[in-house]
């Protein structure tokens, strides 16, 4: 294997690619391209690091160790055995093997992953087993096998911090990528009428202050024979972060004091308590913050979500009435599998974003432009898709399987 260069996957939620593929950009990983199921580029060790630590959209981060072809199950237990795994794995690591075979001779996964665990065991010393953070995934396609480490070991929306969730939370990798879908840059302020365990408004108080979404935690790649300890340390302790003033710009809301305690308490875990505010009120008594306009984002109740459908209509109207009338300037964005729940807010909606599976359903991200003081308000421009062309120098997107999506595989 190339230490200096090979394929890297970011792993996406399916319908998120574009926005991670533009925050990939600003990161200034190599020439990222959006596939469907995620962003792919080429680079090397240090840029698997710095996307682990400061990617807010990835739920993974594959590293493509290598590829052959097999046919039959005693030819990949062969060359499964001429893979110097060496330079990848450690010897006293456990690894986890999983497989997943499409249009191939090979169509047992669980035979596959028993003859590449024992080459790895036999041929480098590593024991196996089903409880281990690094995890070795080969995709079997069209008779050609290739092979990836998990680099990121638990789920990347795993910050670190949260130890409190109310029902139906919405990951932090979703909240982030649905906050650069409306736009937010890390100025203005933001509110959450509706904010539950503060997911949103913790994202935003982090994206401000310039804080790496994995500064708390520990990742996968720490156990492989590639790893730097040196480099990630002056890595992890390179400056990044933002002044962090007194003044709370992040406002979460909600009407039940549980999920209002829960908030503040992941807030001071995640080391932004003095940049945000939270309080215990209904919808009908929320206010703009003294100040600029800012964003306004919601993920509301919706009734295979939390409960029946019929009484959330008038929640969502009292919504879209309370911000139509004195949030004049602001720019909102609600995330629902309901557009019908969306409508019943009278709000001047684009065209809703790609479907995102969540909880068993698919959401979508809904938005508008600044409001009106009485309602009317600029439509956002449509967001843009898989299938939309790339900024100059990206070299665009093209369909890939998703069997990398964690939802999949």
């Amino acid at each position: 294997m190339d230490r200096s260069g090979f394929e890297i996957f970011l792993v996406a939620a399916p319908g998120l690619e574009v926005p991670l593929h533009d925050e990939a950009c600003g990161l200034g990983l190599p020439a990222p391209r959006a596939v469907a199921g995620g962003v792919t580029l080429q680079g090397g060790w240090p840029d698997v690091w710095r996307a682990n630590l400061w990617l807010r959209g990835a739920t993974r981060v594959l590293a493509r160790i290598g590829a052959f072809r097999a046919f039959h199950l005693a030819q990949l237990d062969k060359r499964a055995r001429r893979f110097p795994w060496g330079e990848v794995l450690r010897p006293d690591v456990p690894v986890r093997v999983e497989v997943t075979c499409r249009r191939s001779k090979i169509y047992h996964q669980g035979a596959a992953a028993q003859r590449i665990g024992r080459a790895i065991t036999e041929t480098l010393g590593a024991p196996v087993a089903d409880d281990a953070l690094v995890r070795i995934k080969v995709r079997i396609e069209d008779d050609l096998c290739t092979l990836s480490v998990d680099t990121s070991g638990d789920s990347l929306h795993r910050r670190g911090h949260k130890q409190a969730v109310g029902k139906a939370p919405m990951r932090e990798t979703m909240a982030a990528m649905f906050l650069r879908q409306c736009g937010y840059d890390g100025s203005g302020p933001v509110v959450d009428p509706m904010c539950g365990s503060g997911t949103f408004i913790i994202e935003a108080a982090e994206i401000a202050a310039g804080l790496a979404p994995g500064r708390a935690r520990h990742f996968a790649f720490e156990q492989l024979a590639t790893f730097d300890p040196a480099a990630w340390e002056a890595m992890r302790r390179a400056p990044r972060a933002a002044a962090i003033t007194a003044a709370p710009r992040f406002f979460g809301f909600d009407r039940d004091a549980g999920a209002i305690a829960m908030s503040r308490a992941n807030a001071e875990r995640a080391g932004v308590g003095a940049l945000t505010e939270f309080r215990c009120q209904p919808v009908s008594e929320l206010f703009p913050p003294e100040g600029s306009p800012g964003l306004v984002i919601v993920n509301p109740p919706y009734g295979a979500r939390i409960g029946n459908r019929k009484p959330l209509f008038a929640l969502h109207a009292t919504l879209g009435e309370v911000l139509k009338t004195r949030f004049g300037g602001w720019r909102v964005g609600l995330v629902t599998s309901d557009a019908g729940l969306a409508r019943s807010t009278d709000l001047p909606f684009g065209p809703p974003g790609a479907p995102v599976p969540h909880g068993g359903l698919k959401v979508a991200l809904f938005r508008t432009g600044a409001l009106g003081e009485q309602g009317s308000g600029d439509r956002p421009a449509p967001a843009r898709d898989i299938a939309s062309s790339c900024p100059d120098g990206i070299n665009g997107v093209e369909g890939r399987p998703d069997t990398d999506s964690p939802e999949i595989s």
